[in-house]
């Protein structure tokens, strides 16, 4: 498998391939980005925030929710900027508006049984807008970021109460694998650090359910980083031996698992073939290589079925690979993103060795092949 390197030069990308065991294919990066078919991410610059990702990426379908969270998102373009509180201010009405004037929408994605939670969160939110108003008003930049990221955090836990079962049936020729139905949070103990990542089986089942199958028994425990190409992967999950990946120590078999993509606006992710295979490479997926600590899924050079228990976290500047742009979207599986401890992958390097992996929420989302829930 090959990896890029990045060099800036007249304005373009040039492309440098290099050598890699098991990771990435090269390719030239892809055309426009124009296509956004029915999508609910906000247009323009490329979301690389990794929980507004998460948020994004929910299956959930509520028009004054998305307002919310994208005017909010808005804030930190301006913030970035000097001289743009009026904008700030413009955009904190407008979330502000909107969850006043529209509760009764927000409120009826929310199932019946998850009402009072809701309510409350509803609260916390209404009294985050008025301490956030009150910040723009004196210009307090430094407050402002933070009231922001409070109030995301918030309406993130307000999204995940709109959900409401898993939305599709994941198809019965992966039955024998494991499945992700919901998220789980998994945290990665190195010498450098902890690393905390949130794996999405709402968008890559089967992906995500593998990986975490893996963390529960233990896998990656004790083993090493193969792969610390700077700017780009950190790559890990090769256990020793002739084998480089997941042999089930039950059957004795072999596991690997096919490529799975969910396209932006699709009701079930597409299986085995990459988006370029089928005529979709212009697509967007939902969950996209755009923000620094994307966790995807390594498989074979030009082969995408055969992943097994490699995986790798992206490692590049998000500004200057957005999503639908880059190498990775459509040709391999996103499954999920690090929140916290992204800078302990800019330590690690080859040889570093994965203490321990665990998974400290969600498990109860996993199901296993024989699992009375499956």
């Amino acid at each position: 498998m090959d990896v890029l390197k990045r060099w800036l030069k007249v304005g373009l990308f040039a492309i440098v391939l290099i050598p890699l065991s098991l990771g990435l294919s090269a390719a030239w990066w892809g055309g426009d980005n124009d296509n956004y078919r029915e999508s609910r991410m906000p247009q323009g610059n490329a979301v690389t925030d990794p929980r507004s990702l998460l948020q994004y990426a929910l299956p959930i379908d509520n028009d004054s929710v998305r307002r919310i969270q994208s005017s909010l998102e808005d804030i930190s373009t301006q913030l970035r900027a000097r001289k743009r509180w009026s904008a700030v201010a413009s955009d904190v009405r407008s979330a502000k508006s909107t969850l006043f004037y529209r509760k009764d929408e927000l409120l009826a994605s929310v199932p019946p049984s998850r009402q009072p939670q809701a309510q409350e969160k509803l609260a916390q939110l209404e009294n985050g807008m008025v301490e956030l108003e009150t910040v723009v008003e004196e210009q307090d930049k430094e407050q402002a970021w933070v009231v922001r990221r409070q109030l995301l955090d918030t309406l993130g836990e307000f999204e995940e109460l709109m959900v409401d079962g898993f939305p599709f049936e994941v198809p019965e020729d992966y039955a024998d694998l494991p499945q992700l139905k919901g998220r789980a949070t998994v945290e990665m103990t190195t010498a450098q650090g902890t690393v905390t990542l949130i794996a999405d089986g709402y968008n890559a089942p089967v992906t995500a359910g593998n990986f975490v199958d893996l963390v529960d028994r233990g896998f990656y425990d004790g083993l090493p980083f193969t792969r610390a190409e700077a700017n780009y992967v950190l790559q890990a999950g090769d256990p020793p031996g002739p084998d480089d990946g997941f042999v089930d120590p039950d059957t004795g078999e072999y596991r690997t698992i096919p490529l799975e993509i969910r396209v932006r606006g699709e009701d079930e992710p597409v299986y085995e073939f990459t988006l370029e295979q089928i005529g979709l490479y212009r697509e967007q997926p939902v969950l996209p290589f755009s923000a620094y600590g994307t966790v995807g899924m390594a498989h074979r050079d030009l082969e995408p079925n055969s992943g097994s228990s490699q995986f790798f976290f992206f490692l590049f500047e998000p500004e200057l690979t957005p999503a639908g742009l880059n190498l990775l979207d459509g040709r391999y599986a996103a499954f999920g993103y690090v929140v916290d401890g992204a800078q302990v992958l800019e330590k690690l390097t080859k040889g570093d060795v994965i203490q321990s992996a665990r998974v400290v929420e969600g498990l109860e989302n996993l199901i296993r092949p024989g699992d009375a829930s499956a």
